[in-house]
């Protein structure tokens, strides 16, 4: 048996009954935390361009909500728009290995085909855990190389998107063969997007999401897909890495529990930022120091951050900036935090922040680098204006596993993403959040949201 028709096989297998609490609970924490992403980019571009091209090619109404606007749509428009939106703001979450966002394609996708398929909120949880554990191990397959170029959200992330829909489904193991391959076939999205600060991004999500849905439904009816796309000779990794591992498809099927490992983020930017982002602020209160004592910061980072943040040298825009380590560090120095009202409102604007950005430096670092994309070390070398040379450091960035956010900081987050968004007033946010945590209890997802 090969290590895809492995993992088919656990993915048919699967039951709601395999699952333990505490990946139930995890998932429902990382919905609260999906939705949260998705309704902070309410009326922000480019979401309404996606909006509009729902309106104007899909149906005037239809099951499946679309979250930013409240309208009915078909299950495909529905994911499309939710999976744009969600992954805007930068607050969705990551897979540290996989260096994957597996919410921001697997729920817009599962959610929808629930709605349109009447399923409940256990049918949906069983679908998510599907989805990320899939999704996981096909990015950690791909390997290091395949995030130089491709975008994995994008590419990894249809065949995320298309197991959790056809989990929805009940596929047997043949079923999945099929379904990985017709979602394979279609699997895009590469990073040259962000020298040009584009908005590729949230087309990256909206297709993966879509087209992982548009594959389980053929699949329902009979479309046959390539039985080995991600192994075979022309398949996935053939074509797009050189250090593909196919061991990591099957690894620990139902013992390990991949969705466990994902992290929440705390920082309003790019994950390669934050490790050096929490080590500068710690070292900061430490030192007691100022943004005007430091003469420059070198952070040491692992070279799948170079690769990504090296394209940006001065930003053009506030989703640009995101992916700036030197504008990160500017508003984690000059304004304790860099959250979303701190992006939109001085990353652009404040002359402090601009003259910080010039202070930072990329520098690869071996232990970092091999430390990565298991463990995503922040490390920082500062020297101050008075002459003084000072070293910070942090293992694991606010919200790994390891530090992560409690029930009570992720319901703080998702009502300070509904109130910079203005999507929801703070008890509309409170009843959202009830809703969630009561998700193994509702039989119907129609009404949800």
């Amino acid at each position: 048996m090969s290590h895809t028709q492995a993992l088919a096989g656990f993915l048919a297998g699967l039951s709601y009954q395999q699952l333990p609490d505490s990946v139930l609970a995890r998932t429902e924490e990382l919905f609260l935390d999906w939705l949260g992403s998705a309704l902070a980019s309410q009326g922000a571009h480019p979401i309404p361009l996606f909006e509009r091209y729902a309106r104007h090619m899909g149906p005037a109404d239809g099951p499946a909500r679309i979250l930013v606007n409240g309208r009915g749509s078909s299950a495909y428009f529905a994911a499309l728009v939710n999976a744009a939106s969600s992954h805007l703001v930068e607050q969705d979450d990551l897979h540290n290995s996989a260096v994957l966002h597996p919410a921001t394609v697997v729920f817009p996708a599962a959610l929808a085909a629930a709605q349109d398929l009447g399923k409940s909120g256990q049918d949906l949880l069983l679908a998510a855990v599907a989805g990320y554990e899939a999704g996981i191990r096909i990015g950690e397959f791909m390997g290091r190389s395949h995030y130089r170029i491709f975008h994995t959200t994008a590419t990894v992330g249809t065949l995320a998107a298309a197991v959790a829909v056809g989990k929805l489904m009940d596929f047997d193991q043949a079923q999945f063969i099929d379904l990985l391959g017709s979602a394979g076939t279609q699997a895009a999205g590469l990073w040259e997007f962000l020298r040009d600060a584009a908005d590729s991004k949230q087309l990256h999500t909206a297709k993966a999401a879509a087209d992982g849905l548009l594959a389980a439904y053929l699949t329902r009816d009979g479309l046959t897909g390539a039985r080995d796309i991600l192994e075979g000779e022309q398949g996935m990794a053939a074509g797009m890495s050189w250090d593909a591992e196919p061991s990591r498809l099957s690894d620990r099927l139902g013992s390990r529990w991949a969705l466990l490992e994902t992290s929440f983020k705390f920082h309003a930017s790019c994950r390669h930022t934050h490790p050096a982002a929490d080590a500068l602020l710690a070292l900061m209160q430490r030192e007691g120091l100022s943004h005007e004592q430091i003469a420059q910061v070198e952070t040491r980072v692992h070279q799948g951050a170079i690769d990504v943040l090296g394209r940006v040298d001065v930003p053009q825009t506030v989703h640009q900036a995101k992916f700036s380590m030197g504008t990160v560090l500017g508003l984690i120095a000059v304004h304790g935090k860099a959250g979303l009202p701190e992006f939109h409102e001085l990353a652009l604007k404040d002359p402090a922040v601009a003259a910080f950005r010039d202070k930072v430096a990329m520098l690869l670092d071996p232990e970092v680098d091999r430390a990565y994309p298991q463990r995503w070390l922040g490390r920082v070398r500062v020297s101050t204006v008075d002459g003084r040379i000072l070293h910070g450091a942090i293992d694991e960035p606010k919200g790994d596993p390891g530090n992560g956010l409690s029930r009570a900081e992720l319901e703080d987050k998702f009502q300070r993403l509904l109130r910079f968004s203005g999507a929801r007033t703070v008890e509309q946010g409170a009843a959202l959040i009830r809703q969630v945590w009561h998700l193994r209890d509702t039989a119907q997802l129609n009404e949800l949201l």
